[in-house]
């Protein structure tokens, strides 16, 4: 009973990655499969802490981080059965990086400020925090060796 728990955590990142053997041949692309999955748990996070006060944006930034975590840790063992391992974190300079080329400045622009903290890209709207995007370092290890990635996932435009 003991095993079946602590595996339902693996089983469960095994098949959001597609790695089911009925999800089809695997491409291989591990670096594909990582970003789907941010993908998705971004969204998620990002759309739940939408709304908070732009006053209290940190705590917005917190929350994802939070709601993230666990996935985060998801992913990074997702695929070790299988030779393939994850280590990713939250990318602070990429996230600050994206928020200066992708936010709007200037005057005539239809939002208020953006901000990268931690990893996470919020944008002032009609006094409220909205998350634009999440920053990720993502290395990838197999035995044909390691590949580092950085991914920029964005919550809405």
């Amino acid at each position: 009973m003991v095993v079946a728990v602590a595996l339902a955590p693996v089983v469960l990142a095994y098949l959001q990655l597609g790695a089911h053997p009925d999800a089809g041949v695997d491409d291989g692309d591990h670096g594909a499969d990582a970003r789907r999955f941010l993908e998705r748990a971004t969204h998620e996070a990002g759309v739940e802490a939408t709304g908070v006060d732009w006053a209290n944006r940190d705590r917005a930034v917190e929350r994802v981080r939070r709601d993230l975590a666990p996935r985060l840790e998801t992913l990074n063992a997702s695929r070790v059965e299988a030779g393939v391992a994850y280590a990713a974190t939250f990318d602070g300079a990429a996230a600050s990086a994206w928020a200066a080329e992708q936010c709007p400045r200037g005057e005539g622009r239809r939002f208020g400020p953006c901000r990268a903290v931690d990893g996470v890209v919020v944008q002032e709207r009609a006094g409220e925090t909205t998350v634009l995007a999440v920053a990720y370092d993502v290395t990838v290890t197999t035995e044909r060796g390691e590949r580092a990635l950085t991914f920029v996932v964005r919550v809405v435009g």
